[in-house]
């Protein structure tokens, strides 16, 4: 067992160049990244890497203009070490509209510039259907700022001086499911342009979304980052962090899996992207039974005589391409997972609670 102090110890330590980590809300994953920050700072003490967490939320505070009936809301960016940078944006429009883009925003937004370059954007003013100055919702505002923050990594703000690693907290709170898939799309983008094989670089992202988890993992897993990767579990046990490759406790992931998937079922709200659950909890069964691939397990549950329809049926649906309406199953599809998920169950009586 570990202090977040240690921990932070030990991914410093590591230097793998993509961390992945999975943890409940309220195990301390912000705070992981707030000393992560600490510890990595330069001899003067300045940062050395870029970070996305709930601090970095709370730069964006809303005026509301109370005092006018509402009637000049704007988003305000509170000054900090940020501001500086905020010039690769304003040069660059069409880095923030390329991000936004995939999640199809439904407003319209312009800045209030401060002609001093070293605070840069003063506020957002957000429009709907020929109304200015509204308030976005709590979901559209974290988009925004999340997207707000990908330019910022695109556009290189920090080269030379905060470009050691971005650390990614949790970056899908408050986000429609259907959003899930984009939001990895953009995280493998940026691993993509931003780590190379050869790079000193490195990203750490942390979320409590298992589906967000589970694609990362995925898609990692089956690119050429696969030995740049580590995917980790954080648990809290007794006050004290434990830090775990779930590569190692297999188990214990496949039990997360498991939960996810009972509860959409239960609720009937199943997704695109619980078919990239469904395979890995397949593509586990398959290791403990000894082999590398899904249909093992498939042929294990009943699937015997229509093993390759069904593995590829499987293989197809958890590689849909990523449009918000991929998110959306039809009920065939939907019943297929169900089915699967119910043979499993049947044949393995895994712990569901």
């Amino acid at each position: 067992m570990s202090t977040v102090t240690e921990i932070a110890e030990q991914l410093k330590v590591s230097k793998q160049p993509i961390v992945l980590i999975y943890a409940f809300n309220s195990t301390g994953k912000t705070k992981l990244s707030v000393e992560y920050k600490n510890i990595t700072k330069k001899e003067d003490g300045k940062h050395s890497g870029v970070y996305y967490n709930a601090y970095s939320e709370d730069l964006f505070r809303w005026d509301n203009d109370e005092e006018n009936g509402n009637e000049d809301m704007r988003l305000e960016i509170l000054k900090g070490s940020l501001n500086p940078y905020f010039s690769s944006i304003i040069e660059n429009p069409d880095l923030l509209e390329e991000k936004l883009a995939p999640y199809l925003p439904k407003y319209t937004y312009e800045f209030d510039i401060n002609q001093n370059p070293e605070i840069g954007i003063d506020a957002i003013r957000f429009s709907r259907d020929g109304t200015s100055n509204i308030k976005v919702s709590r979901g559209e505002e974290r988009i925004f700022i999340w997207c707000f923050f990908l330019a910022l990594f695109e556009a290189d703000a920090w080269t030379g001086e905060q470009d050691a690693h971005f650390f990614i907290d949790d970056p899908v709170s408050s986000m429609d499911d259907h959003n899930i898939f984009i939001t990895a799309n953009s995280i493998i983008k940026l691993i993509d342009d931003k780590i190379a094989t050869k790079s000193e670089k490195r990203i750490i992202i942390t979320t409590h979304h298992i589906g967000l988890f589970s694609i990362l993992s995925d898609r990692l897993m089956n690119s050429s980052h696969r030995n740049n990767t580590k995917r980790n579990i954080l648990s809290i046990h007794n006050n004290e962090l434990e830090l775990k490759n779930h590569d190692k406790d297999v188990f214990l992931y496949h039990l997360y899996l498991i939960q996810i998937l009972n509860e959409c079922i239960a609720e009937k709200k199943v997704m695109g992207y619980h078919f990239v659950m469904l395979r890995q909890l397949l593509e586990i069964i398959s290791s403990f039974l000894g082999t590398g691939g899904i249909k093992k397990a498939l042929e294990e549950i009943g699937y015997s005589e229509n093993v390759e329809m069904v593995s590829n049926q499987v293989n197809a649906l958890s590689h849909k391409d990523a449009r918000p309406q991929s998110a959306e199953l039809n009920p065939k599809d939907a019943e297929l997972l169900e089915d699967i998920f119910t043979n499993i169950q049947n044949k393995y009586y895994f712990i569901t609670h």
